[in-house]
């Protein structure tokens, strides 16, 4: 009978309590964000103010998704602003894009 090397042992470690927690705060954090966003939508006349409602819950929800998943809340304040201020000139230059080209085919936008 052949000896064979010997298997590595497989080592059960207790759940990090504190990860698990940050991790439920996350979540009901973005839950009630999206609480809001459900709120407003369905409370909420159709309008300006509507849609900067859901632009801003959009661009702060994006800013808190990439802090904590992608780590950058733990990195220099420098890195997560050069991430989320292109992405906030992205997102009003596609609504100054659809509106400008809504005024074009007189369709009401805001």
């Amino acid at each position: 009978m052949a000896h064979h090397a010997h298997e590595p042992e497989v080592v059960v470690l207790p759940p990090d309590k504190e990860k698990i927690k940050k991790l439920w705060t996350v979540a009901a954090i973005l839950g009630a964000i999206t609480a809001v966003e459900f709120i407003v939508a369905f409370t909420v006349p159709h309008g300006f103010f509507k849609t900067s409602v859901f632009v801003i819950m959009t661009i702060v929800k994006a800013g808190y998704i990439v802090g904590e998943f992608m780590h950058l809340k733990y990195e220099a304040k420098v890195l997560f602003w050069s991430v989320l201020i292109p992405i906030t000139f992205i997102v009003w230059m596609l609504i100054a894009f659809l509106y400008e080209g809504f005024q074009l085919s007189d369709v009401n936008f805001i």
